[in-house]
C-alpha cells in the first residue's frame, strides 16, 4: 500500500519536520514516544507501534526505519484520536485526517457486506 507521506513526495527537511511535529503531538496526547534499534531475532518479529507498559502509553519507532515509515506509524497510532485541542500544522492535520477516514471506511465495509449478504 503507498502511503501518504509517499505520495505527497516530501523534502528530507519536511519529513523530519513532520515527524518531530507528530511526535510533539503524541507526547501532548499521552504518549511516550521512544525511538530505539528495535532487534530482531530468530523466533519473533519486532515492529514499531504503540504498547503498554504498566500504566504508560508507549509508541516504539524503529530508528532504523525510514522518516516515511516513522511518520506513516505515528500516523496510524493517532489516527482517530481526539485532536481538536491540539494545534497540528495544514500537513500534519490532513494526514491524521486521511488515515482517519480510512480507518473509520475499512471499519464500516465488513459491517457494510455483511448486511447486504444477509439481505439476500
Amino acid at each position: 500500500m503507498v502511503r501518504l507521506t509517499e505520495k505527497q513526495g516530501r523534502s528530507a527537511t519536511e519529513q523530519m519536520a513532520l515527524l518531530e511535529e507528530l511526535k510533539d503531538a503524541a507526547t501532548r496526547l499521552g504518549f511516550e514516544v521512544r525511538e530505539e534499534r528495535l532487534l530482531r531475532e530468530v523466533g519473533y518479529r519486532v515492529r514499531s507501534g504503540s504498547c503498554r507498559v504498566r500504566d504508560k502509553h508507549v509508541i516504539l519507532l524503529d530508528r532504523g526505519l525510514p522518516v516515511g515509515a516513522q511518520i506513516d506509524i505515528l500516523v496510524d497510532e493517532l489516527a482517530g484520536r481526539s485532536l481538536e485541542d491540539l494545534y497540528l500544522s495544514p500537513a500534519a492535520r490532513s494526514l491524521l485526517e486521511g488515515a482517519a477516514a480510512s480507518q473509520a471506511n475499512s471499519s464500516v465495509a465488513p459491517a457494510a457486506d455483511a448486511s447486504s449478504q444477509a439481505a439476500q
